[in-house]
């Protein structure tokens, strides 16, 4: 064999050495991580996501002429007070009713240009403003105040038409025309029926059937067969009614749910809670009621007083109930091995391993919070005080083992 087949031979080994070793090498550097926890400050948190129905203190509102269908006044989440009209009912041919205003209304203005004699200073005035509503309404984009300035600028316009038919000769044609408005506007307003707030609150228009059946006044009455059998969806948003609207308690609302986790069972009334929304918004809760439904399921009512306004669409949703939330030091719960009835963590210093007490405060599935014991707790545990002034702590940063091995440790 040649000295050059001997050098090609040499180099391909040492090149597949050289690639063992990378492979070895990252190798370690992909396991170390999942070997060694680095302790840090957060937050350990007992969650259960759920389902459960919206109940509230809501009370629907119809008229006689339902069937003619509804002009809203109020919108969709909108605040109402005591007596206010929150929308309408339209009046038979409403829309023929309109067009003939409008129709007069464009030649009543033709035949006011045509009479500038009569303009005197309450007409002036109330050009001024007319002008001054047509410069805003240019200017705003919001729906609501472009509604409002359109109405003002009509009834301005009516009352400068007024102004001048009352100045015009008996029986003229303006005269003629502005009767012939008024008895169709009083023909449109009659027609209409208006409906009032029976009591402040948010108005809605999603109606379902089941705003006097699932009240806070009849929690004692609801059972998991009765809610599943309604047959609704989570997540479905309740349909908007042409016939009639609501309006709803804006202060709370509850949501009531069936558990089987250990928390549900042993909740009380009264204790606090938060909900995860599906909005991802976290909001404070209160328990206000608790059955037993069976040997393994509580049905508990939540009672909240915020995001009211955003639950109207809905009557079942899913939510995440946050039993508890804490912060402190927190590591994972493989990194917590028990030895004589106490609980330990392994620290890594540069390679030098050493058992940490530790005192376990809050603990879920995955992770818990940790503290050190006191010197007191540490006597009343039997430990001498040799033993005490040697005793290690753990601190933020620190790096500890998972599933770690005491016997290895000194």
């Amino acid at each position: 064999m040649n000295k050059k087949k001997i050098k090609k031979i040499i180099i391909i080994i040492a090149a597949m050495l050289i690639c063992i070793y990378l492979i070895y090498t990252i190798y370690l550097l992909m396991k170390e991580p999942t070997n060694i926890f680095t302790v840090e400050n957060g937050r350990v948190s007992q969650e259960e996501t759920i389902v459960g129905y919206i109940i509230r203190d809501e009370q629907v509102v119809k008229g006689e002429n339902y069937k003619n269908g509804i002009k809203q006044i109020k919108a969709e989440g909108e605040k109402a007070a005591k007596g206010e009209s929150i929308f309408r009912y339209y009046s038979k041919n409403e829309d023929e009713l309109i067009k003939q205003i409008s129709e007069l209304d464009q030649q009543i203005q033709e035949v006011m240009e045509n009479q500038k004699g009569l303009f005197h200073s309450d007409v002036k005035l109330i050009e001024n403003q007319i002008d001054e509503k047509v410069e805003k309404l240019n200017q705003n984009t919001d729906v609501n105040v472009l509604t409002e300035l359109k109405k003002e600028i009509n009834e301005l316009i009516t009352k400068k038409a007024n102004i001048i038919g009352d100045e015009s000769p008996s029986g003229s044609y303006l005269k003629q025309l502005i009767n012939q408005r008024s008895s169709l506007e009083n023909e449109l307003n009659s027609g209409a029926e208006y409906i009032k707030a029976p009591e402040s609150g948010i108005v809605s228009y999603k109606v379902d059937g089941l705003e006097e059946i699932l009240t806070p006044n009849n929690f004692s009455g609801l059972t998991k067969e009765y809610l599943e059998g309604l047959n609704l969806k989570t997540g479905n948003i309740i349909a908007t009614s042409s016939e009639c609207g609501k309006i709803i308690n804006n202060f709370e609302c509850y949501i009531v749910t069936i558990s089987s986790s250990e928390e549900a069972k042993n909740a009380k009334i009264g204790d606090k809670v938060k909900l995860r929304l599906s909005n991802n918004t976290e909001v404070d809760a209160e328990i206000s009621y608790i059955s037993q439904e069976n040997e393994e399921e509580m049905l508990i009512a939540l009672k909240i007083n915020e995001q009211i306004s955003e639950l109207t669409n809905y009557r079942k949703m899913s939510f995440d109930i946050i039993w508890w939330s804490y912060s402190g030091l927190k590591i994972p719960n493989q990194a917590i091995v028990e030895q004589d009835g106490l609980k330990y963590v392994v620290r890594n210093r540069a390679g030098y391993l050493s058992k940490i007490l530790v005192k376990v405060e809050n603990q879920n599935d995955k992770y818990a919070l940790v503290s050190s014991y006191d010197n007191e707790e540490l006597k009343e545990l039997g430990f001498a005080d040799s033993e005490i002034a040697s005793a290690k702590t753990l601190s933020v940063y620190d790096e500890i083992l998972l599933n770690p091995d005491l016997s290895k440790v000194e």
